[in-house]
């Protein structure tokens, strides 16, 4: 009661001040003036904007292809084709050609390396196949002058006592050479396997890369995943940021587009944890993009995330809103405004929110009375950002303070 009293004299000063300044029987037709405003009914409308960039429900990446082999470079790949931002595609539509000379010659270079190694293992299995038949001639005889010397063995008894001795070291020497002349085949084995596996791996690995060059070759064309428009990934040209256009460069795994579903597009919004109150999943708004003015979509709230992002002092969550409706400027990556109606009262009182002065949970209103201002209290109800209903306390056509 008393703050109300003071603002009651600190109004009477005022009111003394503004009927000072007004023009001669002016009264209450100073409404018009800048500081004052007239109770009038209309209807209220409480909305919320949220503002955020448009994305694709369905979409697809495209990125250069990462080329496979050992033999692959680690440079950057040319377009030599591409279709133009905006075009609409079907799956299996040519969207991207890349410049495929440097495969196709590795599939020349690394084809003739591994014919010419397919008729060196032909030449080694030969020459290794005659070197084992040479050897095992040699092994039959070791075999046969062993049987000679046994049977010279069994005259001992009845050949002088030199004679036998040499009968015995012909035997061992017979022995002796056999022996050695099968591990010498072994080892030979041993070696000529050795020696045709690495010509083999050099041909098997001349044939992979064969085979790795042609299916860069085949990933050199990139076809359409799906139906849809196109969206090309701006690339960076010094200070500028330009659609890819043949002739330029990209690097392996680099986004080049987006092919998008152009009937179903959605606004990914930021909610400010205030107005968090008053959106929830279900409620309709109205889609606007910013570089379009023209164009409005209706639009429906489908989810609101759980957890906020943000500073210590102001919290955002996002909301998705479902875009209803198409239209060929409707792209991704577009900004846009969301506009949600939280409440809506046709025909009733109304002023601006800086004529009403609210305190400990009281409102008040400066009412010009006969060329003074008087503080009246009133009962307010619904208020956006600029308006605020005034439930009762004054009637419509009263006169009051613009800022109190």
């Amino acid at each position: 009661m008393k703050h109300l009293l003071a603002l009651a004299a600190l109004a009477a000063i005022l009111g003394s001040s503004a009927c000072s300044k007004a023009s001669p029987g002016a009264g209450p037709s100073t409404a018009g003036s800048s500081g004052t405003v007239v109770v009038r009914r209309g209807d209220f409308r409480h909305v919320v904007r949220l503002n955020g960039g448009v994305r694709a429900v369905e979409s697809s990446t495209v990125l250069a292809p990462r080329l496979a082999g050992q033999m692959v470079g680690s440079g950057n790949m040319v377009i030599t084709g591409i279709v133009r931002n905006g075009t609409r595609v079907r799956k299996g539509d040519v969207l991207v050609e890349f410049d495929r000379q440097n495969q196709m010659k590795t599939i020349l270079d690394r084809q003739a390396e591994y014919d010419g190694l397919v008729q060196q293992i032909r030449r080694k299995q030969a020459d290794q196949q005659a070197a084992r038949v040479a050897d095992e001639t040699e092994l039959k005889s070791a075999e046969v002058d062993i049987r000679i010397a046994q049977v010279e063995m069994r005259k001992n008894d009845v050949v002088p006592k030199y004679q036998a001795e040499i009968n015995k070291s012909n035997l061992a020497e017979a022995e002796a050479q056999l022996k050695q002349v099968k591990e010498t085949f072994d080892l030979k084995r041993q070696a000529e396997a050795a020696d045709l596996r690495i010509l083999e791996i050099q041909r098997d690995r001349a044939k992979r890369a064969a085979e790795y060059a042609q299916s860069n070759v085949e990933k050199m064309t990139i076809l359409s995943p799906m139906d849809g428009l196109v969206v090309l990934t701006p690339l960076s040209k010094g200070s500028r940021m330009v659609d890819p256009q043949e002739g330029d460069e990209i690097r392996p795994g680099g986004g080049i587009m987006l092919v998008v579903n152009p009937s179903a597009m959605q606004v990914m919004a930021r909610v400010n944890q205030v107005d968090l109150g008053y959106i929830r999943v279900g409620q309709s708004g109205e889609v606007r993009l910013d570089a379009y003015p023209d164009l409005s979509f209706p639009g429906k709230v489908e989810q609101i995330s759980a957890l906020a992002t943000g500073s210590s002092r102001i919290r955002y969550l996002t909301a998705v809103v479902t875009i209803q409706g198409t239209n060929p400027r409707l792209l991704p990556d577009l900004t846009a405004s969301v506009d949600i109606p939280v409440q809506s009262l046709d025909n009733v009182l109304m002023l601006p929110r800086s004529a009403v002065v609210v305190e400990k949970g009281k409102a008040a209103v400066q009412v010009l009375m006969n060329g003074k201002l008087e503080l009246r209290p009133v009962k307010i109800g619904p208020m956006n950002d600029n308006q605020v209903v005034i439930e009762s306390g004054i009637t419509e056509g009263t006169v009051v303070s613009a800022n109190p």
